[in-house]
């Protein structure tokens, strides 16, 4: 029987501001979808490949905040494993995540500057960025979701 209110958890840390998975993130997604568009279009424009690595800079940097976000003393996975010790594993797949995807963009980012390397080539490479991007950011959203919403009791 509950005698006094229900307290909800709070969505305020004891820091003073709302956890990093409330605050407002650069548009990577918006940044994906706009190299794959670039992609998409003709290959034998004269400028073609130039728009790509513009496209491709943005992907990059958002990404790099997205890591600085999760990762270290002050991040999201270090909020996460105070909260709920369990994800330790999910932690650090999504960690190593993290590197496989910055190789993937920099072996990109090295390919889109070779002439030599052909439009196809370069789409396929895109496709299996933008896949593992999706499947991060699933991965992610699931392993949030299991901190947030499954209640073990007394776990920290």
């Amino acid at each position: 029987m509950v005698t006094g209110p229900i307290q909800q958890p709070s969505t305020v840390l004891a820091t003073g501001r709302p956890p990093l998975a409330h605050q407002p993130r650069p548009t990577l997604l918006g940044d994906v979808h706009a190299l794959t568009r670039v992609l998409a279009g003709p290959a034998v424009e004269p400028r073609w490949r130039e728009r790509v690595i513009v496209r491709l800079v943005p992907v990059q940097r958002g990404f790099a905040d997205h890591v600085r976000l999760t990762e270290g003393p002050a991040g999201l996975y270090a909020e996460l494993l105070g909260q709920a010790p369990r994800l330790d594993r999910g932690v650090r797949l999504l960690t190593r995540e993290h590197a496989a995807i910055a190789v993937a963009i920099g072996a990109l980012q090295r390919a889109v500057e070779m002439s030599g390397v052909p439009a196809g080539e370069l789409r396929a490479r895109v496709a299996d960025l933008v896949l593992a991007l999706d499947r991060h950011r699933q991965r992610g959203a699931d392993l949030l979701w299991e901190a947030y919403q499954t209640d073990l009791g007394g776990e920290t």
